[in-house]
């Protein structure tokens, strides 16, 4: 079981509060993604799920139990972090078992469970080396074999891809999904990278300044962002948002629409139109960035990769009607 609530849970730096009041519910066996950009207090908020930092106020409960005031140790958790913390002097069956050996876990139960985990992990051939002589990727997977190994009742990443090139996130993207599938077990995963989020959560927290903006599955965020943060937050490329005279047109202080509800054509018969300036070719997509639109600054469309416009071509701009997002005045989704 791994059921996590947090009950009007604070955090306060001397005066400073980085938390204010907040609940939550993670259920078990849930994949919960905590994004945001720097310092909205996503890592801090993992930290008081983990015992790392004391809560100011609120209660954390763990499958029903008050945990607030647990050591780290005590509460059934187990927590992989950003830099992968192996021992470099250890081989890898070693490193993996460590946290069994302090917990005094019998030595065929270690066996048992290094086994399961390598296989899990694709380490079985490694497990007689060193951390040296892994790639980044296969230390991580190091780590996440330490934490599994301790059957926790939920898993708590903070950020734990980021010291990887591109190529290695995606494919550890895919493995912690795949083993999350396996496991069955609650995580709770921390990134600012909102791709991450989207492609690997069941449900994501987005977080503003310590504060839930909100709280859906990735596509319920997507669809119907509850603000103009969120809009401008979820997406890769993010929401074009704009205001004015074409908003109000549309009956809203700010609408947005996404680059891939935009379609491109001939600016004489089409909504808007602009100037183009940087295009992204990426083979299936390219990526236009128009000016002079009268809309904002850049407005982003996301058209065919054999779609050919220019540096300075004006190109008509065509959005979906039904796709348009629309704010008041306080940056509230208008239903």
């Amino acid at each position: 079981m791994g059921r996590i609530t947090l009950e009007k849970v604070t955090k306060s730096f001397g005066e400073v509060e980085v938390i204010p009041p907040l609940d939550l519910t993670i259920e078990d066996g849930e994949f919960t993604v905590f994004v945001g950009p720097s310092g909205c207090g996503k890592s801090t908020l993992l930290r008081l799920i983990a015992g790392l930092e004391d809560t100011t106020s609120g209660h954390i409960r763990i499958d029903g139990e008050d945990a607030t005031d647990l050591p780290p140790a005590k509460r059934g958790l187990a927590m992989v972090f950003q830099s992968y913390a192996l021992y470099p002097h250890m081989s890898v069956r070693k490193n993996i078992a460590f946290p069994m050996k302090m917990a005094k876990v019998p030595e065929d139960e270690q066996n048992r469970r290094i086994e399961q985990a390598a296989k899990a992990l694709n380490l079985t051939e490694y497990l007689d080396r060193r951390p040296g002589q892994l790639s980044g990727g296969q230390r991580q997977r190091v780590a996440i074999g330490r934490a599994i190994v301790r059957e926790p009742a939920a898993f708590l990443f903070d950020e734990p891809l980021s010291n990887l090139d591109a190529a290695l996130r995606v494919g550890m993207r895919l493995e912690i999904s795949e083993l999350h599938k396996r496991l069955a077990t609650t995580m709770i995963y921390v990134t600012h990278d909102q791709v991450e989020a989207m492609t690997m959560a069941d449900k994501i927290v987005v977080l503003r300044a310590g504060n839930i903006e909100q709280v859906g599955s990735p596509l319920e965020l997507y669809k119907e962002p509850r603000n103009t943060f969120v809009a401008g937050f979820i997406g890769s490329p993010k929401m074009n948002l704009f205001e004015g005279p074409e908003a109000e047109k549309l009956g809203a202080h700010t609408a947005g629409v996404r680059p891939e509800h935009i379609e491109v054509g001939d600016p004489a018969s089409t909504y808007w139109s602009g100037t183009v300036g940087v295009a992204e070719h990426l083979g299936s997509d390219t990526f236009f960035h128009i000016h002079e639109t009268g809309l904002a600054d850049t407005i982003t469309v996301r058209a065919p990769g054999d779609v050919d416009y220019k540096h300075g071509d004006r190109i008509g701009l065509n959005p979906r009607m039904d796709m348009i997002h629309k704010f008041d005045q306080q940056g509230l989704r208008i239903q």
